[in-house]
Formats: C-alpha cells, sequence, structure tokens
C-alpha cells in the first residue's frame, strides 16, 4: 500500500502574501463584474420585456449569443478584439468586460423571472394614481425585482468568482495565476493548490452568508426562504 505523500504546511504559509493578493484580485474582479453585470442585465431584461418587437428581439439575441459562448472563447475575443478597433485596455479590464458581459446575459434572465412573479395589478395601480413609468420602474418595480432574486444574484455571484479562475490565461494575476506561479517556484503543487482551494471555498461561503444576512436585514427580522 502506497504511503499518504507528506503535506508541507510551511510551503503555503511563507507563499501566503502571494496568495492572499490573488484572492484580493478574484473578489475584486467578481464583484466588478457582477455589478457591471446587472447594469447590462436590467437593460436587456428591460428590452426583453418591452412593448416593442425590436427590443424583445435583440435582447433575445444577445441573450442566446452570449450565453452560448464558453467564458475562455469570450475573454480570448474581447481580450485580442479590443485593440482591433482601437482600445487599448489592460487585461483586468478586459477580463471585467468579458466577465460582465456573460453575467449580463444570465442575469437578464433572473430578472426577468422576477418582473414576471410581480402581480400586474401593482403597476396598473401606480398609473391610475399618476405615476410615470419611469418612476413605476424605479420606485416600485425595481427595489421588489432585486429583493426577489437576491438569492439567485448571489448564486451568480458565486459562479463568477468561480469563472474568475479562468482569466489567468490572459495573464491576469489572481488566485489560480498566483498559485500557478508559486506551484512552479516552490514545485508544491498538492499544498499550493489545496490552500487554493481552500481560498474559493471560503470566499464562497462567505459571499453567500453576507448574501443571507443582507436579506434578513431587508425583511426587517421576518423570516425568509433560504
Amino acid at each position: 500500500m502506497s504511503a499518504l505523500p507528506k503535506l508541507d504546511p510551511g510551503v503555503v504559509l511563507d507563499n501566503l502574501p502571494a496568495m492572499l493578493t490573488g484572492a484580493g484580485v478574484t473578489l475584486g474582479v467578481a464583484l466588478a463584474s457582477i455589478a457591471a453585470g446587472l447594469v447590462i442585465g436590467m437593460g436587456v431584461c428591460l428590452c426583453r420585456i418591452s412593448g416593442r418587437p425590436a427590443l424583445r428581439g435583440a435582447a433575445r439575441v444577445y441573450i442566446s449569443v452570449l450565453r452560448g459562448v464558453p467564458i475562455l472563447v469570450l475573454l480570448l475575443l474581447v481580450f485580442y478584439m479590443l485593440p482591433l478597433v482601437g482600445v487599448e485596455a489592460p487585461p483586468l479590464l478586459a477580463a471585467i468586460a468579458a466577465l460582465s458581459l456573460n453575467s449580463g446575459a444570465f442575469q437578464a434572465e433572473i430578472y426577468r423571472g422576477g418582473f414576471a412573479s410581480i402581480a400586474p395589478g401593482q403597476a396598473e395601480a401606480a398609473r391610475a394614481l399618476g405615476l410615470g413609468e419611469g418612476r413605476i420602474l424605479g420606485r416600485i418595480m425595481v427595489p421588489q425585482v432585486l429583493w426577489l432574486v437576491l438569492p439567485a444574484l448571489v448564486g451568480e455571484l458565486i459562479v463568477l468568482l468561480k469563472n474568475t479562475s479562468l482569466i489567468s490565461v490572459i495573464a491576469v494575476t489572481e488566485l489560480m495565476r498566483a498559485s500557478q506561479q508559486l506551484v512552479s517556484k516552490t514545485y508544491r503543487p498538492t499544498e499550493i493548490y489545496l490552500a487554493a482551494a481552500l481560498f474559493y471555498i471560503v470566499m464562497n461561503l462567505a459571499l453567500a452568508g453576507l448574501g443571507a444576512w443582507v436579506r434578513r436585514r431587508l425583511a426587517g427580522g421576518r423570516e425568509v426562504a433560504p
């Protein structure tokens, strides 16, 4: 029977600053991408549920295309195509742009489900009171949608955080790339990659816990579904 590999925790402790820096970049990219994706997704969703056929059609195309292209392919396309159209974006910005475009397509469908779950009588009552469409959307509909879809948004954020491991292919030194560099320096892949996995798990658990806390706070202490 083969002996279990002997792990050396000191390798991880010695390189902890580099891994923490990589984890910080990972978290920052995920948060920036979910925020930009929220703006994109809400805009696409409003087009998707618009009464104008052209807008609905354009939104359908966007969602179908962006959800159909693998993130790795989208990353490389954005990274290499931006200079061709005269935009010199650093790898970090290209990574955030690609992840935001992808997330926007998924978030659009999340918001569409949120809008569909709101009783149409609310908007009708607001119109009867003389509120304009912009105020109805901004003060009544969108806040409710964001509340309703918060668990799904947290899930999307966790998916985004894991997808950031792909941006190492365009030379962004996030947690995965930092781990690869440490492995090439220390020749201790087991310890380094175990530590990287632990970082991802801790960040995901923290985000899930933060999302649940925010939802409870917004509910004003009322019980909410998990």
